[in-house]
């Protein structure tokens, strides 16, 4: 399938574009400034996207997996993220912030409970605030399942090279030789250093690799993913940062708490071919909340783009309606 017609194929299992009715920046703190927006139904039911990355941001696509005549639809960019200020900036950028901010945001528009829509990055944090607040959600819907553990992340950044071997050694060979046994490190030393001589370039690779890895079938621009040299720094940079500290998470901290949040519905729609992430974390996660719908695509890798999962993620949000009206 051509790009074009992969576009074409995923734009027609979309809801049609929308503009945010209402958007603000919200003061986190005498630092952080957060962008939000709303689109869909004023009076509707309330879903918030969590973006992935961490570092991503959210993008005008995202507005469309819901129905507006049903949804009340909040997007916004986490602490360092997108419309966010200060981008790519990791002082006092913790999943427990993160946390706090979604809250803070929840209370801020007035929402008593909300649907939590996360893949990738986005899946892990949806998870966090839930096990924090789970009388404040009414449903989960997660894709491409991140947990933050040591494993996952010793995957990204050197097991993957096992099916994406010539974008894993461009990824190595951009570090000098005695620096390539520790990538995560020194990446990280290059993307927080202030000068931009020494981060860019940096952040250049971090995202060319994790792009040519994201699809079962690549873009052919995929090595261009972002189109500015901040947004690109602030996914290296802040995903550098959380894998360093490995989510900010205990190991197994989110399947041991799973407990807390299994009474709500919930639905995990995972690539088969997700090299970013897994299957094997989904069906951890799966094992652990039998009750939840588990949605393997066959044809799928990590993207949210890929139409399996645009097709698979529309579809389960369609049946929460009803799900959470009865919660």
């Amino acid at each position: 399938m051509t790009d074009a017609a992969r576009s074409q194929s995923v734009d027609a299992l979309l809801y049609p574009p929308c503009d945010p009715a209402a958007t603000g920046t919200l003061p986190l703190d005498g630092r952080h400034l957060m962008h939000w927006e709303i689109c869909g139904r004023d009076d509707g039911v309330p879903l918030v996207f969590i973006h992935g990355g961490p570092g991503g941001g959210s993008l005008p696509h995202h507005r469309r997996f819901y129905d507006p005549a049903f949804w009340r639809i909040v997007l916004y960019d986490q602490r360092g993220a997108g419309r966010s200020s200060p981008i790519a900036d990791i002082v006092d950028n913790t999943t427990a912030h993160l946390i706090a901010d979604l809250d803070r945001l929840r209370l801020h528009l007035g929402i008593d409970r909300w649907l939590l829509f996360g893949g990738s990055w986005g899946s892990t944090l949806a998870l966090a605030y839930a096990e924090a607040y789970p009388e404040r959600v009414s449903g989960l819907v997660l894709r491409g399942v991140f947990l933050a553990s040591r494993a996952e992340i010793d995957w990204f950044m050197r097991g993957m090279r096992h099916l994406f071997p010539e974008a894993w050694r461009a990824f190595s060979e951009f570090l000098p030789a005695r620096e390539r046994t520790d990538l995560l490190q020194n990446y990280y030393k290059r993307l927080i250093h202030p000068d931009p001589s020494v981060h860019l370039p940096a952040a250049r690779a971090w995202d060319r690799y994790e792009s040519a890895c994201s699809a079962l079938l690549p873009r052919s621009d995929s090595i261009a993913r972002l189109d500015d040299d901040m947004a690109a720094l602030a996914i290296a940079r802040i995903e550098s940062h959380y894998f360093t500290h490995r989510g900010f998470l205990a190991d197994g901290e989110l399947i041991d708490n799973v407990s807390r949040i299994r009474h709500l519905p919930c639905t995990i729609v995972q690539g088969r071919y997700d090299v970013i992430c897994p299957p094997v974390t989904a069906d951890a996660l799966a094992r652990a909340w039998p009750e939840a719908e588990y949605i393997i695509v066959p044809d799928a890798g990590h993207s949210v783009r890929e139409p399996g999962i645009t097709r698979e993620l529309v579809a389960a949000v369609k049946r929460m309606q009803t799900r959470v009206e009865l919660v």
